[in-house]
């Protein structure tokens, strides 16, 4: 099965665009109810800044059809970013260094704060576990990871602290798709279950962008699709979601036809994500793959 969706139902963008949700639409409960009749995944991105509570997953889940799949993004602090001392729990902040404790962010590296940070993050997914709308925990790492044989020993480390849960992984960084080193990579996402993330960015002839590379290394197969804003990628200062604002043309859309079928092939469930989340970008893009897709007879809900 290949379902298709986008990477945020709530980007403040695209509630302005009013190009997706009608004007009736005020409210958290409606925009979601309504995102869930077109579509039947989502990736939540928001929880990569702060550990979401476990009501606000419980309602994700009761204002969802039965079969519908979230996605979420890793909190920050498990992939290495600097985050809001703010967003972390009150135990975790009383014990970081006093002078850590009012920056603008930290970044975390005790082992022990860090089994505690991911135990709260999955006990505040458990209504999507237990309801089974839980897909990946994506762990999109920094640029700034690099390519290294601990880097990548690392991968397995992020798989137990998620005690059992699927993960999915994305590289920011060229170095781990060099030739002489990729079939070992996905060997060994293989080898420790965790799914590889194929991702479509900007190219610049250098290594700090990825290649779309599509594998499949477990019996899901995910990609990510962020959009081809050359000018504004590597762009410091900005607005977010303006790295994100590209329409991707249908000449586009159809080249990522192929692999995502022939992943079906081999992956249980695919899953393509659409992440050039400004504006309504993202929803039209994902409307018109799953119309492309439908053509082709693949088994798409």
């Amino acid at each position: 099965m290949i379902r298709v969706g986008t990477c945020s139902w709530t980007e403040k963008s695209l509630i302005k665009s009013g190009q997706f949700y009608p004007g009736t639409i005020k409210t958290a409960e409606d925009r979601l109810r309504h995102y869930a009749g077109t579509f039947s995944t989502v990736e939540v991105d928001s929880t990569y800044y702060a550990i979401p509570g476990r009501s606000t997953c419980s309602l994700w889940a009761e204002r969802t059809p039965r079969d519908f799949i979230f996605h979420v993004k890793v909190y920050g602090a498990l992939t290495g970013h600097g985050v809001d001392p703010g967003t972390l729990p009150p135990d975790i902040v009383c014990s970081l260094p006093a002078a850590d404790r009012n920056r603008k962010f930290v970044y975390v590296k005790d082992s022990a704060m860090l089994e505690s940070i991911a135990e709260r993050f999955r006990e505040s997914l458990s209504p999507l576990i237990s309801t089974g709308k839980l897909g990946v925990i994506v762990f999109q790492f920094p640029p700034w990871f690099h390519y290294s044989r601990i880097n990548r020993e690392g991968l397995a480390h992020c798989k137990r602290l998620m005690h059992g849960l699927d993960i999915a992984v994305e590289f920011r960084h060229g170095s781990w798709f060099l030739a002489e080193r990729l079939e070992a990579l996905l060997n060994f996402l293989a080898e420790n279950n965790i799914t590889y993330v194929a991702a479509d960015e900007p190219q610049y002839g250098s290594l700090a962008t990825v290649p779309f590379k599509p594998a499949v290394s477990t019996d899901i197969a995910y990609f990510r699709f962020h959009g081809r804003n050359r000018e504004n990628w590597l762009r410091r200062g900005i607005e977010t979601s303006l790295r994100y604002d590209y329409l991707y043309s249908d000449d586009e859309l159809a080249e990522f036809v192929p692999p995502v079928i022939k992943a079906a092939g081999t992956a249980k469930n695919v899953f393509t994500m659409f992440n050039n989340c400004h504006g309504s970008s993202a929803v039209r893009n994902a409307i018109s793959f799953r119309d492309f897709l439908q053509r082709k007879n693949a088994d798409v809900p």
